[in-house]
């Protein structure tokens, strides 16, 4: 199967069926006419005029004054290249590396970046072949593009940096030698052209929006058991209730969890208190106002994916080559801080949901076993999840408030998207937590309700759900049904 890269529409399902099912990408002709008509337009330019072009004949941020020689402009690019490789700290997971591979040849096929090529098509061979650049994730301010990782990302296409390849990491010049590849030679503006962009940034976010919608979506039917197992009341899920202040994620919610608890016999049992918490009785407020958030970062992502983002942007339409900003990371950074805010209300939300289950009130036993006393049960699992939520606010504390400005005051003002990437990825991960251990809870508290059963689509999660992770009857070493928990809500 191949994705033909091309000006059509590029989605974000579209980009996790590509990662998911390793399909090949190919430059589609006009992508191809594109690449090498904006080449031939930036060279012949260059041939013609005197006029300095940033970055094209002359240095980079601050030296932008500077010229350089026209027998210099391939080296120029190669330095720049070797020079802005100075990331630090733990890899980029390989998944989002191959998304910025992809993205990053995406905004090349546009036609307005002036890349050879060969250029472009090597970057493809990358993909095709599971070639995974070795890429940092710190050292990015989110402003002139993601300089850093992308120059990480792209060394290997001139022999230089590391990757992996087969599970194996290798210098990129083994690499060569293993395919038989020769290493491209950068001409005129290549190298700004590969560095310049919000590729690593926006990779990180295409990555977080997959994973949030479906923890959105977990994190529904995780309630819809634990307000079940809990004795919860369904009235404040009537749609009457929404349409008096119908914002669209708050009625997509009550739908959804009155959906997810037809036929319940707990739901539909007399109860003896008039109210339940918020953590039950405000989910259609807090989780669909998570999805509010999600459905507008969402367009923006959309609209990234769909982008040229390097600089100067060539225009061979207009006659143009324009020094701008299009590199500057703040259109998705603060975007990205949203996702993390909204991502660890739902952590928060969960854990108080958690809190009740172990609570010992409503019926069910303190901790979540027959036995209080000789066993603690699920007491700890609160404790961590508390933790968790507890650095998930300190994570969300927005990236793209700070700006510290560089290159000599030439770039006076950054978006700090890489940061904001960095820790919604953090996030990510600890939402994801935070609701398996609440699903786990959930579980158990459930089996203390029965013989009475809850919904049948709520069953069919908690029969699932026990193929992995079995009733807690006495204490056990905990951690292990956790981590169960987890890939149960990756699966």
């Amino acid at each position: 199967m191949t994705h033909f890269i091309s000006a059509a529409h590029l989605t974000i399902e579209r980009i996790g069926e590509i990662i998911e099912k390793n399909i090949k990408l190919e430059l589609s002709d006009d992508a191809k006419l594109r690449i090498i008509r904006c080449r031939e337009y930036l060279d012949k330019h260059i041939a013609g005029s005197d006029e300095p072009v940033y970055g094209v004949t002359t240095g980079f941020g601050s030296l932008c004054n500077v010229k350089v020689d026209h027998d210099q402009l391939s080296q120029l690019q190669t330095n720049l290249m070797m020079s802005h490789a100075c990331g630090v700290g733990e890899r980029v997971p390989n998944n989002i590396v191959r998304i910025m591979l992809l993205l990053k040849i995406q905004s090349l096929s546009y036609g307005y970046s002036g890349c050879k090529l060969d250029t472009a098509e090597r970057l493809i061979d990358f993909f095709n072949e599971g070639v995974i650049p070795v890429v940092y994730r710190q050292g990015s301010l989110g402003a002139s593009g993601d300089l850093v990782p992308l120059a990480h990302m792209c060394l290997p296409l001139l022999g230089l940096g590391e990757v992996e390849y087969e599970g194996k990491v290798m210098t990129a010049a083994h690499l060569h030698k293993l395919k038989g590849w020769k290493p491209i030679e950068l001409a005129s503006k290549e190298g700004l052209a590969l560095l310049n962009g919000t590729q690593n940034m926006n990779s990180f976010a295409v990555w977080a929006m997959l994973q949030a919608e479906r923890l959105s979506d977990w994190a529904d039917k995780i309630a819809a058991m634990s307000l079940d197992a809990y004795d919860g009341r369904i009235e404040p899920f009537t749609e009457a209730v929404h349409l008096a202040r119908p914002h669209k994620g708050q009625l997509e919610t009550a739908a959804h969890m009155k959906a997810l608890l037809a036929e319940s016999e707990l739901i539909a049992s007399p109860k003896m208190h008039v109210q339940d918490p918020y953590s039950f009785r405000c989910v259609p407020q807090v989780h669909g106002t998570v999805k509010d958030t999600i459905r507008y970062i969402k367009t923006v992502i959309d609209t990234e994916i769909n982008s040229a983002t390097d600089n100067p942007t060539v225009c061979p339409d207009d006659d143009l080559i324009i020094s701008a900003g299009n590199f500057h990371g703040e259109p998705i950074a603060m975007p990205m801080d949203f996702l993390a805010i909204a991502l660890s209300e739902l952590a928060n939300i969960s854990e108080r949901r958690i809190y009740r289950l172990v609570s010992g009130t409503r019926g069910l036993p303190n901790f979540l076993v027959a036995n209080p006393g000789l066993n603690s049960g699920f007491m700890i699992t609160q404790y961590t999840a508390a933790s968790i939520v507890s650095l998930n606010k300190s994570l969300a504390t927005p990236s793209s408030l700070d700006s510290i400005p560089s290159c000599q005051d030439q770039e006076d003002h950054v978006s700090m998207g890489a940061n904001a990437a960095i820790k919604l990825y953090q996030v990510v991960l600890n939402t994801e937590r935070v609701l398996a251990i609440e699903l786990f809870n959930a579980a158990q508290a459930l089996e203390f309700r029965f013989p009475k059963k809850s919904s049948p689509v709520i069953m069919k999660i908690h029969e699932d759900f026990r193929r992995e992770v079995p009733f807690i009857s006495d204490d056990v070493v905990m951690y292990p049904y956790i981590e169960k928990a987890i890939q149960f809500l990756r699966r």
